[in-house]
């Protein structure tokens, strides 16, 4: 498994490095590897002004604990920003939404120890589990975001999911077009995400 810039130039010291720590909507399955929503957002970043270099550690089937597992080894990268996009593949699977809080607050606090600022980006849960596992599941994300008083952007796939214009066949992973309206909503809070880091210095 290997960590890949997202975009082609290289980062240099002068640029803002970001680990994007996710799973197979982060890694662009189905994609071409320059279609990953990071690597268009690297481009929209760079495009509007920002010195960014956004490393993909996006790993397809990957949950909330595998993302864990794996985050000791994707912060030798020394990234100063991570976007945490995991949770997905809990909730299709109905993994405990008690489990998937625990390993994602470890995966903040141990950001936070690496000096590392993080912005988490959630997901919500499938209908098919019923009510309590929705309400359980969707109350990760913001009573995570108020304990770590990181920024939330509330849904990866806002104005994606179930479109299937902007699905791939299996309606799960988003195509290029879909791609392009993630890194459209996506991209005004990111920039201000950097620009409050700078300032915090």
């Amino acid at each position: 498994m290997m960590l890949a810039l997202a975009g082609e130039a290289p980062a240099t010291a002068a640029e803002a490095r970001i680990l994007a720590l996710g799973d197979s909507l982060t890694a662009g399955f189905g994609l071409m590897p320059d279609q990953a929503w990071p690597v268009r957002l690297e481009a929209r970043l760079r495009q509007d002004g920002f010195a960014a270099a956004i490393v993909n550690a996006g790993v397809s089937g990957d949950t909330t604990a595998g993302g864990l597992a794996r985050l000791d080894w994707a912060l030798g990268d020394k990234p100063g920003y991570a976007l945490v996009e995991l949770g997905a593949n809990d909730a299709l699977r109905g993994l405990d939404p008690a489990e998937a809080f625990a390993n994602l607050d470890r995966i903040l606090a141990r950001l936070k120890a690496a000096r590392v600022k993080a912005l988490l980006i959630g997901m919500v849960a499938p209908s098919n589990w019923g009510h309590d596992y929705e309400r359980k599941f969707d109350a990760i994300y913001p009573t995570l975001a108020a304990k770590w008083q990181v920024p939330l952007y509330p849904f990866l796939l806002d104005g994606v999911a179930l479109d299937p214009k902007l699905n791939q066949p299996d309606m799960l992973h988003p195509n290029q077009a879909g791609v392009a309206v993630i890194v459209d909503r996506m991209a005004p809070m990111v920039e201000r995400f950097l620009r409050d880091g700078a300032d915090a210095g």
